[in-house]
């Protein structure tokens, strides 16, 4: 196991590495910044120095698959379906937990465009495959 974790996704990373094999990040940059503060240090231990310090916020937590559990477990037979038959109301937005959206639609109602675009969501919902709607609509598959 490694001693060092990613600082951008927390993945484990081998001591020799330049990049995350995960996320990507760059770690040369970090490599040479904390052996330059360590010199620092190690130098010029004598002479007090004033440290601006930037905390960071912590990095949000990536997924190898960037699928996240805490998204809400929804049906994309059953978000399709909503779209196909009840899309010009927006009830399929609202169930996917896109509420503004759903409010569209359902102003437009009268228009029967959103009917169309209903019609066409609830198609490409079932026909896309199961992680491209996960990722695109941050939900979990049942």
């Amino acid at each position: 196991m490694a001693d060092r974790v990613c600082p951008q996704c927390g993945a484990p990373i081998d001591p020799n590495a330049t990049e995350c094999k995960f996320c990507g990040e760059k770690l040369a940059v970090q490599q040479a910044a904390q052996q330059v503060q360590a010199q620092q240090v190690y130098a010029q231990p004598q002479q007090p120095q004033t440290q601006v310090v930037i905390q960071q916020a912590a990095p949000q937590q990536v997924y190898a698959s960037g699928i996240n559990p805490a998204w809400p477990v929804k049906s994309k037979v059953a978000a399709g379906l909503l779209a196909i038959f009840l899309g010009g109301l927006g009830i399929h937005k609202f169930y996917l937990g896109k509420i503004g959206m759903g409010i569209l639609y359902l102003v437009f109602c009268w228009t029967y465009i959103p009917a169309v675009v209903g019609l066409i969501e609830g198609i490409v919902y079932l026909c896309s495959n199961d992680e491209n709607f996960q990722l695109k609509h941050h939900v979990r598959l049942n």
